[in-house]
């Protein structure tokens, strides 16, 4: 039976779009969003998808959801960047994932509805990054302060400086 967990759906996803941003080799880059405040880029979103840019306008930050493209092959275990103990992956922001794909949630510029084009800001991926979905942020939904943080609790102030190495190519 599809779905179930003795056999698992196989799932293709084709790009609605490719983000671009001033980074064009993975070392060296913001490990996580508040480590690239007022860093631009821009969203292109494909022709067919266009359309659904209508109304999004109003929002002050969006979530990406995109492909790690330039990870080979995933680990159950990593050293993260902000640790020096290996960390079971669905424990780590780590892009090494078994579905490499990663989320960035960044400030909302501009929207050009019919040039398919985002203006962002605060963002922390790789130029060229295959864009697989597009969602509002909305505060009440998406915010939960005060929520436990695990082992990330004691250093993910750290994120705004530490920057990406070649580990996880």
């Amino acid at each position: 039976m599809p779905g179930s967990c003795d056999s698992p759906a196989r799932h293709t996803y084709a790009p609605v779009g490719v983000i671009h941003t001033p980074y064009h080799d993975i070392a060296g880059m913001p490990i996580q969003p508040n480590g690239a405040r007022g860093t631009r880029g821009t969203v292109e979103i494909l022709a067919p998808f266009r359309e659904g840019l209508r109304d999004l306008d109003g929002f002050e930050r969006v979530i990406l959801i995109y492909a790690f493209h330039q990870c080979a092959g995933h680990s159950l275990t990593v050293i993260p960047f902000l640790d020096t103990t290996p960390r079971g992956i669905f424990a780590t922001r780590s892009p090494k994932r078994p579905n490499a794909i990663g989320l960035s949630i960044v400030r909302l510029l501009g929207v050009d509805v019919a040039a398919g084009m985002l203006t962002i800001e605060d963002v922390d991926v790789l130029d060229g990054t295959p864009l697989l979905d597009l969602k509002p942020y909305v505060p009440a939904f998406d915010s939960h302060p005060g929520s436990r943080c695990g082992w990330l609790g004691a250093v993910a102030g750290n994120a705004e400086t530490a920057r990406s190495d070649d580990r996880f190519r």
